[in-house]
């Protein structure tokens, strides 16, 4: 399975996404803002990351307008903020085959165009 969870109006994602060659490569693209990720693909995102705070991204905007920078939270948390709210999803994160990319730093942009 090639699959790469994004934002269509992310300049960061659309970059990434044409760098790595998703349209070419035939991977199946969700737009998580029309399209919300399911619990089963959060589950299965955790599962090949290892928790959900690893998909948790503390930029989003409301991580702070909701004083979670404030809180200590619990793995149990971060699940039900991603499934609440699109904005708290590291973007984009690729699944391929049994490996996960997440966020959009130089080292796993890299890594993600090996793997296709």
């Amino acid at each position: 399975m090639k699959k790469i969870y994004h934002l269509g109006n992310c300049d960061t994602c659309q970059k990434i996404l044409k760098e790595v060659g998703a349209e070419k490569k035939q991977v199946q693209l969700q737009e998580i803002k029309t399209e919300p990720i399911t619990p089963d693909q959060l589950d299965q995102m955790k599962e090949l990351a290892g928790s959900y705070e690893a998909l948790f991204s503390r930029r989003a905007l409301k991580y702070r307008s909701m004083g979670l920078h404030e809180q200590t939270l619990t793995e149990k948390d971060y699940r039900r903020l991603l499934l609440e709210e699109y904005t708290f999803l590291k973007r984009p994160v690729a699944i391929v085959g049994n490996q996960i990319f997440i966020g959009n730093t130089k080292a796993v942009v890299e890594a993600l165009k090996k793997a296709l």
